[in-house]
C-alpha cells in the first residue's frame, strides 16, 4: 500500500485541533507562528510539545532563544492565525491590520492579549522528525481565561459546537 502526501493531508484534516500561536522574542520584535502541532506531554514535569518546520520563520529564533510562548487562539482571533501561518507576512502589519497586541512576561516571552490561555515555556529537547523538528519544553507559567476556542478542521477554521449528551 502507498499513500500520498494529498492521502495523508485529507485523513490528518479529520482532526479536529486548537490553534496556537507561538511567540519568542527576536531582539525585541516578536516573532512566532500559527500551529496546530501542539500537544500535552507530561504533568510531572509539566511537558508540552510543538512541531515546526524546518522551513518555518521561528524555528530558527526558537532554536537561539529557548523560551518562548504558546497562546491558544480564542474563536475571534481566527485574522491573527492566518496572519502568523504566512510565510511572507509583513511583521509591520501585526497590530494595525489584524489587532495584535503583545504584552511581555518577567522573562520577556511575548504573550497574545485576548488568547485563551498562556503557556510559558523553555525548551528543554529537541528532536529531529523528517522536515520538522520537536520542540519540547517544560512548561513555567500558565494564564487561562473564559471563552471559546478556534478550531481547525478539514482545513478550515471552525467554532465550537454545542456540547454532546
Amino acid at each position: 500500500m502507498s499513500t500520498t502526501q494529498d492521502e495523508f493531508r485529507r485523513a490528518m484534516g479529520c482532526f479536529a485541533t486548537g490553534v496556537t500561536l507561538i511567540t519568542v522574542d527576536d531582539q525585541g520584535k516578536v516573532e512566532g507562528m500559527t500551529a496546530n502541532a501542539f500537544a500535552s506531554v507530561s504533568l510531572h514535569p509539566l511537558l508540552v510539545l510543538v512541531c515546526v518546520s524546518h522551513k518555518a520563520r521561528t524555528h530558527a529564533h526558537l532554536h537561539a532563544r529557548k523560551r518562548f510562548g504558546v497562546n491558544v487562539l480564542s474563536e475571534h482571533q481566527q485574522r491573527i492565525s492566518e496572519h502568523y501561518a504566512m510565510a511572507d507576512r509583513d511583521p509591520a502589519s501585526v497590530g494595525q491590520e489584524i489587532g495584535a497586541q503583545f504584552e511581555l512576561t518577567q522573562h520577556g516571552t511575548p504573550v497574545l492579549r485576548g488568547a485563551l490561555a498562556y503557556l510559558e515555556c523553555r525548551l528543554e529537547t529537541t528532536y529531529e522528525a523528517g522536515d520538522h523538528t520537536i520542540f519540547i519544553a517544560e512548561v513555567e507559567d500558565v494564564v487561562v481565561h473564559e471563552g471559546r476556542p478556534l478550531l481547525y478542521f478539514q482545513s478550515a477554521y471552525r467554532g465550537i459546537g454545542p456540547t454532546l449528551k
